[in-house]
């Protein structure tokens, strides 16, 4: 079972990897601009290879899209029980730091910058807030 933490960071690591997909499928589309170059302009008749090449390549950009597609999907749904979560939380300093770090992926410095409290200060409403959550009974887990 997953402590109060692990379930709350949940949404900077599916970010993360996110952004991991997103690359790829940046990586992909130079590849496909890469292949047509080479198949479609230098030789008047793609070789059966290069067009091979490019509906593979043409493929794999649609799978890493759909992947990308029901991570956001998952973060979304996420992120509504998330919010549920933070606002049983009463006090509003506690939930701010919260929101800032698990909704919104913050670092420490920039939710420290944003509310103007230092980090000393930061970490106790945070350590307090996270005493005061109980997680859902069937909390969605995000592998």
């Amino acid at each position: 079972s997953m402590t109060v933490k692990e379930y709350l960071s949940q949404s900077y690591r599916l970010k993360q990897r996110m952004e991991i997909c997103r690359l790829e499928i940046e990586q992909l589309r130079e590849l496909v601009t890469a292949i047509r170059a080479v198949g479609f302009e230098e030789h008047y008749n793609a070789t059966r290879n290069i067009s091979a090449q490019f509906e593979k390549t043409l493929m794999k950009i649609m799978e890493m899209e759909e992947k990308e597609r029901i991570m956001l999907e998952t973060l979304l749904t996420f992120k509504e029980e998330l919010k549920s979560i933070i606002n049983s939380i009463e006090n509003k300093d506690e939930r701010l730091v919260l929101y800032y770090r698990y909704c919104y992926c913050m670092m420490w410095t920039q939710i420290a910058d944003k509310l103007g409290w230092d980090a000393r200060t930061m970490k106790r409403w945070h350590n307090k807030a996270l005493t005061k959550i109980s997680l859902p009974d069937n909390p969605t887990v995000i592998d």
